[in-house]
C-alpha cells in the first residue's frame, strides 16, 4: 500500500514549501509572540514599563532553555519520522513519536521543578540585579512562568511531530489558539485587574496549556504515524536516534541562551560604568532596550526558522528516497528566501527604528530610552542578513541527517563567535561593544558557512536516481 506522504516525492518543491513553510512560520511567529506581546502590554502599563521590561529581558533566556529541549525532541522526531517514512520503515517512525512524548513530559515536570527550586539564583545569573526593582519583577514573572513549562515544552514539541505527519494546518493552529488566548488576557490581567508581571506570566501559562491540549488530541488522530501502546516504551536505540538529529536545534538555542547571559551581564556591568545609564533611574534602560532588540530580531528568526524546519519533511523523505535533485532545488530556493527576509528587516531595522521602539512604550519613557533603542537597532542587526542565511543552512544540513556539521556550525556561532566578542569587545568599546558583538559574530559564521554551503551543493549534484524517478509532477 502506498503511504500517505509519497507527494513529498512528487509534488513541485515550490508547492510543498509552501504548504509546509508557511503554517510553521505561522506556529513559530505566534509562539514567539507570547513573550513579545507580554513584553509590548508591560511596557506600556505606567506602574511597569521600562523595569518590567528589563525583568521580562531577564527570564526570556530561561524560556528559551525550555524551548531548546522541547525543539530537540520536536525537531530530532520530526527529521527521524520523515526519514523513516522515506525509507518505509513505518516502526521506527512510530518508536519516534511514542518515546518523544514520554521525553516531552518527563523535561518538562523536571524542568520546572529546577525552575521553582533555584529561581533566585537563575535571575541572578542572568544580570536580575541591575535594580532592586528590576529583580522583583524578575522574580514575579519568573514563578508564575515556572509553573507553565510543561505545557510549554510539550506543546512545542509536539508541533513538529504533529508537521511530520503531515498536518501543518492542525499545527498552525494549536499555536495560534494558545496565542489568540495570550493576547486577550493579557490586557484583562494587566490593565484591568492590575496583576502586573504575574498577570502577564498567568496569561502565556493559560495559552501554553491551550496548545498542549490541542497536541493531546492530535495524538489519539494521527494519521500517517498511529503509535501503539508498544511505542510509548523508552527505547534507548531510538531515542539516541532522535535526539542526535535533534541536538542542533538544542544547542542552537542553548548556546543563544549563553550568549543572552553574556550580553545581560556585560550590559549590567559596563551600564554601570556609563554616564547616565549609571544613574539609578535610568540603570535598567540598556537592558530593557536591547531585550526589545533581541525580540523584533526573534520575529524574524522565527520567519526564517520556520521557512527552514518547515522543509526538515521534505529534506528528509527525499534524502530518505535518494532524490537529492530536488533537495538541491529545495535549498537553493530555502537559501534565497532567507536571503530576502534578512533583506526586509535590514530596511526596518535601520530606517525604522523609531517606530519599532514605539511600539514597545517608548512614548512613557525618557529620551534616553529612545535615543539607546535606535542606536541598538542600527548596530546590533546591521548584518541580519548573514543571520538569516546562516541559520537556514544550521538547519538544512540538520534535516540531511548531518547532525555534526550542522552541530559545529552552531557551536562556533553562538559560544566561540557569541559569547566570546559579548565578552571581549566590551572592554574595548564599553556598552558599545556589546552591541558590536553580533553583526561581528555573523559575518564570521557565513565565512564558515560558505564551506559547508558550497560542499552541500557538490554532495546533491552527484548520485541521483535518474531525472523520470524524481521529477516534480505537473
Amino acid at each position: 500500500m502506498e503511504q500517505t506522504n509519497q507527494f513529498l516525492g512528487r509534488e513541485p518543491i515550490g508547492s510543498l514549501m509552501r504548504k509546509y513553510a508557511l503554517p510553521c512560520i505561522i506556529s513559530l511567529l505566534v509562539g514567539a509572540l507570547y513573550n513579545i506581546v507580554d513584553q509590548i502590554f508591560i511596557a506600556n502599563a505606567d506602574y511597569l514599563g521600562s523595569y518590567g521590561n528589563a525583568a521580562n529581558t531577564v527570564v526570556f533566556p530561561l524560556t528559551v532553555i525550555a524551548l531548546a529541549i522541547a525543539v530537540m525532541i520536536g525537531d530530532g522526531c520530526c527529521a527521524f519520522v520523515s526519514l523513516s517514512l522515506g525509507k518505509g520503515e513505518t516502526d521506527n517512525a512510530k518508536l519516534s513519536v511514542g518515546n518523544s512524548v514520554v521525553m516531552a513530559l518527563s523535561c518538562g515536570v523536571l524542568l520546572c521543578a529546577v525552575y521553582l527550586i533555584f529561581g533566585d539564583a537563575l535571575i541572578r545569573m542572568f544580570g536580575g540585579t541591575v535594580n532592586p526593582e528590576t529583580f522583583r519583577c524578575s522574580k514575579e514573572y519568573f514563578f508564575w512562568i515556572s509553573l507553565g513549562i510543561p505545557f510549554y515544552i510539550f506543546g512545542q514539541a509536539m508541533n513538529p511531530v504533529i508537521r511530520a505527519d503531515g498536518s501543518p494546518k492542525f499545527a498552525m493552529f494549536s499555536t495560534l489558539a494558545g496565542a489568540a488566548l495570550n493576547i486577550v488576557l493579557d490586557p484583562v490581567f494587566i490593565f484591568t485587574f492590575r496583576w502586573g508581571m504575574a498577570g502577564a506570566a498567568a496569561a502565556t501559562v493559560a495559552g501554553q496549556a491551550v496548545t498542549a491540549f490541542l497536541a493531546v488530541v492530535y495524538l489519539f488522530r494521527m494519521k500517517t504515524v498511529k503509535p501503539s501502546r508498544h511505542s510509548f516504551r523508552p527505547t534507548l536505540t531510538i531515542i539516541r536516534k532522535t535526539l542526535s538529529l535533534g541536538i542542533t536545534s538544542f544547542l542552537s538555542q542553548v548556546s543563544l541562551v549563553a550568549a543572552m547571559a553574556a550580553i545581560n551581564n556585560m550590559i549590567r556591568r559596563y551600564g554601570a560604568l556609563d554616564a547616565v545609564f549609571g544613574q539609578e533611574q535610568y540603570s535598567q534602560i540598556p537592558m530593557a532596550v536591547v531585550g526589545i532588540v533581541m525580540k523584533f530580531f526573534q520575529i524574524v528568526i522565527s520567519i526564517v526558522v520556520g521557512m527552514a524546519a518547515g522543509c526538515i519533511p521534505i529534506v528528509g523523505f527525499n534524502m530518505g528516497a535518494g532524490y537529492r535533485g530536488r533537495v538541491r532545488e529545495l535549498f537553493t530556493k530555502l537559501l534565497a528566501g532567507e536571503a530576502i527576509v534578512g533583506a526586509v528587516a535590514l530596511i526596518f531595522a535601520e530606517f525604522l527604528p523609531n517606530q519599532l521602539i514605539a511600539i514597545f512604550g517608548a512614548a512613557n519613557e525618557s529620551p534616553y530610552y529612545t535615543e539607546f533603542a535606535v542606536h541598538a537597532f542600527r548596530i546590533y542587526l546591521c548584518m541580519i542578513v548573514f543571520a538569516c542565511v546562516n541559520k537556514a543552512c544550521f538547519i538544512f544540513l540538520q534535516a540531511m541527517g548531518k547532525a555534526a556539521a550542522s552541530t559545529f556550525l552552531s557551536m562556533v556561532r553562538e559560544i566561540v563567535f557569541g559569547v566570546g566578542f559579548a565578552l571581549i569587545l566590551p572592554i574595548f568599546f564599553g556598552l558599545d561593544g556589546v552591541l558590536y558583538s553580533m553583526p561581528v559574530s555573523d559575518i564570521l559564521t557565513f565565512a564558515a558557512s560558505l564551506f559547508l554551503i558550497v560542499g552541500t551543493y557538490r554532495q546533491l549534484g552527484s548520485r541521483n536516481k535518474p531525472v523520470q524517478e524524481y521529477k516534480s509532477v505537473k
